[in-house]
């Protein structure tokens, strides 16, 4: 007999791995992108342009890395 909680645990545990290295993989690749606009030559910013973009991703990625550590509120019920 299969032990279907281990098994899907597993199948689980595999679409994690699959998504999280493919999503994972995407960012970077934005990030660099990103990088492009860094170019001088071609583009024209300010000091402070460049620490709201960046305080706006370490914001965005502190709030998605505690998704992963804090459970999630639940809507209050009586």
């Amino acid at each position: 007999m299969d032990n279907l909680p281990n098994k899907a645990m597993t199948q689980k545990r595999e679409r994690f791995k699959r998504l999280a290295v493919y999503r994972t993989n995407e960012v970077l690749r934005r990030l660099k992108v990103l990088g492009n606009c860094a170019n001088r030559s071609a583009y024209y910013y300010s000091v402070e342009d460049v620490n709201k973009i960046f305080s706006e991703i370490e914001r965005k990625t502190k709030e998605i890395k505690a998704q992963f550590h804090f459970p999630k509120i639940k809507e209050f019920k009586l």
